[in-house]
């Protein structure tokens, strides 16, 4: 299956909170979007690898995502090596996307910035025919390097080179985010575990905030921001408004 949008976040529920907008807006004007996890987020303080599984298979039906697919790798320990840019390269490869998506630059946790660097790196060696790679079924896989790679911004702000608006799917992508109750603050979840940092209401509250003033930059009730490393252009400066 080729993809139109390929999201490679680091941990499950990152893509959520940070473009699940974007990525509903997108399937709606019927684009092919996945998501393929770089980790199982195995080392979270609250519930466990198999716990968030199934809320990742969850906020992938509220996403209507075509694909949903998780690496493995290890969760707080992977690096930017050989060894892992290969499976990323393989997973870049599969679904040929014109657009890959993936975390900030730098962040509060060290795993979003040690991601961008990964996924950045596999994106343009995915292009290089040389770099060998197989699929599924033991078949060499084709060279294929996407048109532009975008980061979201998560926890500490970047200034965004562009904004999409996505006042209409504001609401569902909250709704996508509260599919990991074990992460974010749920009655419905009862085990007695720690609060965390993002397990607190308030936590949801700034990412209102977030979306409320990237929104405000551009005229519009909610926005998602990304930045990339290439210059962007547009055909039709129309397209600005």
């Amino acid at each position: 299956m080729k993809l139109d949008i390929l999201v490679l976040p680091v941990h499950p529920d990152d893509a959520e909170l940070g473009c699940a907008g974007t990525i509903l807006k997108h399937v709606k004007l019927g684009y092919k979007v996945g998501i393929a996890d770089l980790t199982r987020g195995e080392l979270g303080t609250r519930g466990s690898a198999e716990i968030r599984d199934k809320e990742a298979a969850k906020a992938a039906e509220i996403l209507g995502l075509a694909v949903r697919e998780n690496l493995a790798l290890p969760d707080g320990f992977f690096e930017n090596t050989k060894e892992y840019q290969l499976k990323v390269i393989a997973m870049i490869r599969k679904y040929q996307p014109d657009i890959l998506i993936t975390n900030a630059y730098h962040d509060r946790h060290p795993d979003h910035g040690r991601a961008n660097e990964l996924v950045e790196a596999s994106a343009f060696l995915a292009g290089l025919r040389r770099i060998e790679t197989f699929d599924d079924k033991g078949q060499p896989q084709e060279a294929w390097r996407p048109n532009q790679v975008l980061h979201f911004i998560q926890d500490r702000y970047i200034k965004p080179d562009i904004i999409v608006d996505v006042s209409e799917f504001w609401d569902k992508k909250i709704e996508s985010v509260y599919a990991y109750s074990s992460q974010f603050h749920s009655e419905e979840y009862s085990e007695d575990e720690p609060q965390t940092y993002i397990s607190s209401p308030e936590f949801i509250d700034q990412i209102n905030g977030r979306g409320r003033e990237f929104g405000k930059s551009i005229n519009a009730k909610y926005g998602e921001g990304f930045t990339s490393r290439k210059i962007l252009g547009v055909d039709d400066l129309f397209d600005l408004l």
